[in-house]
């Protein structure tokens, strides 16, 4: 352990349990796509990433810094070995994260700052797990990564076009807490890790045991996960629920259905049935109906949990 960081542990984050669901269900079943978390400044987004990151990577996340240029996230040439006259090619970011047989997460933090074709670029590369780079003379193909994408955004600052939403596998909206009992419930454990964290070290391992046990049961289901049988009736409940919501292509479905079996994974069941759909669904499809009236990400409603409920009644 005195090679990780010391970061806050994930079983110690309070509340933010959406974002939480978000990033477990992604690690359990990769394929789901990429996890955009938005929400006002300060309400712990970076903090639960990092946290999670430690958790089950051993490290922090890769982070993609606000400016970034293509070089930085594709890779480019080694400048100061070209002026000695040495070619050297310098990874980018995409394979600091998941190149070279490492899996990790590439951390994006305010992603809708970033110029839309890098965006796009890393969104391929999280979907199909090849990265290609042609630029400079260069030419590299299929370069194999495998990173969790993880991009924060305040929506306060600006959005994403829908074209780069809809690739996102799951969109998550983060609040601030509410209540003074949990807003107090932070503060403790904030002061208590610091004191843990001034101290003894076998006390600040002990912080983390708890985390190591939540890995093993994340570990478990991702094992579990490709196992699970997605039966027929749920499949068509959930083309029944994209019906519904008149969504646009089929990601949104799919991505829906590879969620709904993570979370079979997590809760150790044998098939994907209409209550993993059901909580499947807010996460899935928030991102896929359309924007407001004022261009802006419209929350999940009440209306859209009946919604999903007709429709998963109607398909069983």
């Amino acid at each position: 352990m005195t090679d990780q960081p010391f970061v806050l542990p994930y079983s110690r984050i309070v509340a933010q349990d959406g974002l939480k669901q978000a990033l477990e269900i992604a690690y359990v079943s990769p394929a789901v796509g990429g996890v955009l978390a938005t929400g006002r400044r300060g309400t712990a987004k970076s903090t639960t990433v990092r946290a999670f990151s430690r958790m089950v990577f051993g490290d922090l996340p890769v982070t993609l810094p606000i400016g970034a240029t293509d070089d930085r996230v594709v890779g480019g040439w080694n400048v100061d070995r070209l002026l000695r006259g040495e070619s050297t090619w310098m990874p980018g970011l995409i394979e600091e994260a998941g190149g070279r047989g490492k899996t990790g997460i590439l951390y994006v933090d305010e992603i809708n700052l970033l110029e839309d074709h890098l965006v796009d670029i890393i969104l391929d590369a999280a979907a199909t797990g090849i990265l290609t780079v042609q630029r400079d003379g260069i030419s590299r193909t299929n370069v194999p990564v495998r990173f969790n994408l993880v991009g924060t955004m305040n929506p306060e600052e600006g959005g994403l076009r829908p074209q780069l939403l809809d690739r996102f596998g799951l969109v998550v909206w983060v609040d601030s807490v509410a209540s003074a009992s949990q807003r107090a419930e932070i503060l403790t454990t904030v002061l208590e890790f610091e004191r843990l964290s001034a101290g003894p070290p076998e006390e600040l391992r002990a912080a983390y045991a708890a985390d190591e046990e939540h890995h093993r049961r994340l570990d478990a289901a991702r094992s579990r996960a490709p196992g699970i049988v997605i039966p027929e009736k749920a499949a068509t409940m959930a083309a029944a629920i994209a019906v519904e919501f008149d969504l646009d292509g089929h990601r949104g479905e799919l991505a829906m259905l590879r969620a709904a079996r993570a979370i079979a994974a997590i809760a150790g069941d044998g098939e994907v049935d209409a209550g993993h759909l059901t909580e499947a669904a807010p996460l899935a499809l928030v991102h896929r109906r359309g924007t407001s009236e004022s261009g802006t990400l419209r929350r999940w409603s009440a209306e859209d949990d009946a919604i999903v409920a007709r429709a998963t009644s109607a398909a069983g």
